[in-house]
């Protein structure tokens, strides 16, 4: 066999961001840090961070009053903000900050008095913060037909953001049709789409092409992993979505002899490497790295964070 990566692949700058800021947070102020949700979506990452210190709640009434915790990578609502600051929390916030902005433009839209709809799935965590930044009018739709549904306060006043896990194809045709329904919406530009979400599918698309199947490593509960698999299936290709090399199954492999592998943007490379090791051994002789775009994109971290950290006499990487 011969086995294909896809490029780029696995961890994204939020995913990044997210989880040094936990590892900082363990550096500057000791454990336990509590971390409110899943920093990502990956068992494995999670795992690793709570042996290190942290966590992991689902409920901010299990953070004992003025310790610090870590908001997610997904965002948390305004409600959630508030429980903090009743609590006295030491709140590091973690949400990537394409989510942020997301966040900012959907509070414009409502303050100018617009019906807010979110280009999302209603019960991912990203979705839910959004809608609970939110003061005013605001809907959810993840289909087109959902569209006709619709009832919103005045029809010439609505405005669309979207969930930044989702990537232009994924949105397109909701948006066309909220287009169609409502003439006068506005919502972002393409430059707004989360930039990972697109690069990942556009190369698992790339890497479908020329192989028998299609191996996503990622989590379940990880809106980007799974549609990568979908991209794949699509394409006409097998696919298969495991959370590491222990999950491939031995009759996924029978008369196959071209592999592509690709990761969620919560998924560490050593996940990969794993799959490639399981590979080997399985008969995959040669390993390919497909052309694709390398993304250079860097969040910088909490400045409170790093001052904390350099103070505990942890160094940590540069602010810029």
């Amino acid at each position: 066999m011969e086995l294909y990566l896809a490029q780029p692949r696995g961890f994204c700058a939020g995913v990044v961001r997210a989880i040094e800021i936990v590892k900082l947070a363990l550096k500057a102020h000791q454990p336990p840090v509590y971390v409110y949700h899943e920093i990502v979506h990956n068992a494995h990452v999670v795992a690793d961070l709570r042996e290190q210190g942290a966590v992991f709640v689902e409920s901010l009434a299990d953070v004992p009053p003025g310790s610090v915790v870590v908001f997610s990578a997904h965002g948390v609502s305004g409600a959630i903000v508030a429980q903090a600051e009743r609590r006295q929390l030491d709140v590091i916030d973690a949400t990537c900050p394409l989510v942020t902005k997301v966040h900012l433009q959907a509070r414009r839209y409502s303050a100018e008095g617009y019906a807010v709809i979110i280009v999302g799935h209603i019960e991912h965590e990203e979705v839910k913060g959004t809608m609970g930044s939110i003061s005013g009018e605001v809907h959810v739709v993840s289909k087109p037909e959902e569209v006709a549904g619709l009832e919103v306060s005045d029809p010439g006043k609505v405005a669309y953001v979207t969930q930044t896990t989702l990537s232009l194809d994924d949105t397109r045709d909701v948006i066309a049709a909220l287009k169609d329904r409502f003439s006068g919406i506005i919502g972002p530009g393409l430059s707004d789409i989360c930039y990972a979400t697109q690069n990942r599918q556009n190369a698992v698309r790339g890497l479908a092409r020329g192989v028998d199947l299609v191996l996503v490593v990622g989590a379940p509960n990880s809106s980007n992993s799974n549609r990568l698999r979908d991209v794949a299936q699509q394409a006409g290709v097998p696919a298969y979505l495991i959370q590491d090399a222990g999950e491939i199954r031995t009759e996924w492999l029978t008369g196959v002899s071209r592999i592509g592998l690709t990761a969620g943007a919560s998924a560490p490379e050593a996940l990969v490497q794993g799959v490639v090791d399981r590979l080997g051994n399985a008969g995959a002789v040669a390993v390919h790295t497909m052309n694709g775009v390398t993304e250079s994109t860097v969040f910088r971290l909490p400045r409170k964070l790093l001052e904390a950290g350099m103070m505990a006499g942890s160094g940590g990487p540069s602010m810029e």
